[in-house]
């Protein structure tokens, strides 16, 4: 963060400042846990459903902080005070936003019913090439990873690179208020979170809050290839630049090819120019992520060979995103385990059976905030499992009852599918929980098989691909 005395911090939250000088510098980072502050830090105390952040400044005091953003005065530490921290960390963040774009800083936010971590950390790579840029690894896109996203930029920062999440209506708006980006990218409107929004339409609304936040000199990226997306281009005043696979669009794909390890291949179209890239993630899905991260980078000043080279050197960054690795035994563990819905599980399985192996073995969890629409998703996934050609499902825990439950009706539709002996090969199976699937997959996998873990992240199934992994012995990343 840029350099701030404290009564810099507390006319920017509104707080009041108690127990310490005006002109005491924040010199360090602006951190939320008491356990990795440093000299200089500010320590934001946040409310919490089981413990009170305002209980951890005298440890924050201890660590080093230089003040704290609390509910109350502590005699361990200077502090602002204000009655909310979270509001407050956003003010602040706001604040400092509009020094650093007064200075050059060029802001990007990324919204999408999925892909927006992936995209997030290609462009953040892409960007990186053309000078200094925050894009930090994870999922740091609701009202307190934002601020803190925004906060970590400094004077030097060229380029912030912002992934925006909502649960709901006004959500991204909110966050445009606290950081407005000059470039808004929208990648896609699907089913994640129908539950809480109540319909796509409400969905493609929402996401939409992005472009309408952009200014006149901005501009707007978005998927052609998604009626939804492009039916946002009337809602902004920016200029519009389209990406798309299947439709003519402004930076485009063709010649799309998968290498042996499911990676992307494809020549990129922009600007009147042809480049070939080579992407390093997984996945044919990630086509779509890299033309809105490509048209992003050309929007932000570089140009299509630029854009080209940087999208071929980039990797995975942020971790349990299909995540490859293989074990020295030769079994394959695909972790996808960082979150889910109908349509990130598609292009995992889509993904699972064009990866090389033995068996595809596909380890899928249920999909939260999905509403009434939760069963017939989950039966839906089960039967695009069989359909893909996934060889074995395991549905894990008892709200991915359905998901097996269809893969039986598609595979009954479908006649039995023989084992090679005579006999009938069970291509579905239904475990109560995360430890019956450790004990299944660890008397069936066999070396050569690539299994995919999938899940919603409230499920925790990133630790049952952890146990796959240290099952068997040294990891080789793919």
């Amino acid at each position: 963060m840029i350099a701030l005395t404290l009564a810099e911090v507390a006319q920017a939250v509104g707080g009041e400042l108690a127990g310490g000088p005006g002109d005491l510098v924040v010199s360090g980072a602006v951190l939320v846990d008491s356990r990795a502050v440093a000299a200089g830090d500010l320590f934001v105390a946040l409310p919490g459903e089981r413990v009170d952040g305002a209980d951890f400044v005298p440890a924050a005091a201890a660590a080093g902080a230089v003040a704290a953003l609390s509910t109350r005065a502590d005699p361990a530490l200077p502090c602002v005070v204000v009655a909310d921290p979270v509001e407050a960390l956003g003010r602040l963040a706001g604040a400092v936003h509009r020094r650093l774009v007064d200075g050059g800083l060029v802001t990007i936010g990324i919204t999408g019913s999925s892909g927006k971590t992936s995209t997030k950390d290609l462009l953040g790579q892409v960007l990186a090439t053309a000078g200094p840029t925050v894009s930090p690894q994870g999922s740091f896109n609701n009202d307190i990873g934002l601020p803190l996203t925004v906060l970590s930029a400094d004077a030097d920062t060229r380029h912030l690179v912002l992934e925006m999440g909502a649960r709901g209506p006004g959500h991204i708006a909110r966050l445009c208020r606290v950081a407005r980006p000059r470039i808004g990218v929208v990648l896609n409107v699907g089913s994640a979170h129908l539950g809480e929004f109540g319909s796509a339409e409400v969905i493609a609304t929402s996401k939409g809050e992005l472009v309408e936040a952009l200014p006149a000199e901005g501009t707007a990226v978005l998927n052609a290839d998604d009626p939804r997306v492009i039916g946002m281009a009337p809602r902004t005043s920016a200029a519009v630049v389209t990406t798309g696979v299947e439709s003519e669009a402004d930076v485009r794909a063709t010649d799309v090819t998968l290498d042996e390890g499911a990676r992307p291949r494809f020549t990129l179209q922009a600007g009147g120019e042809r480049h070939p890239v080579a992407l390093q993630v997984v996945g044919l899905h990630q086509v779509a992520n890299a033309l809105s991260a490509a048209g992003a980078a050309l929007a932000a000043g570089m140009t299509p060979a630029q854009v080209a080279t940087a999208l071929s050197a980039a990797g995975p960054r942020s971790r349990w995103r299909m995540e490859v690795t293989r074990r020295a035994d030769g079994v394959t563990v695909v972790n996808d385990a960082y979150n889910a819905n109908p349509e990130s599980m598609r292009a995992a399985l889509a993904a699972l059976v064009r990866l090389p192996g033995r068996r595809r073995i596909a380890v899928l969890g249920a999909m939260g905030e999905l509403g009434p629409a939760a069963d017939a998703a989950h039966a839906r996934l089960g039967r695009d499992a069989v359909r893909a050609g996934v060889d074995l499902l395991v549905a894990v825990g008892p709200d991915a009852l359905g998901v097996h439950t269809g893969a039986l009706a598609e595979q009954g539709a479908a006649g039995s599918r023989a084992d090679g002996h005579g006999g009938e090969r069970e291509t579905s199976v239904h475990v109560p929980d995360r430890a019956a699937a450790a004990r299944l997959l660890a008397e069936v996998v066999a070396p050569g098989d690539v299994v995919l873990v999938k899940a919603s992240r409230s499920y925790g199934l990133e630790e049952l691909a952890a146990e796959l992994l240290g099952s068997g012995g040294t990891e080789v990343t793919a």
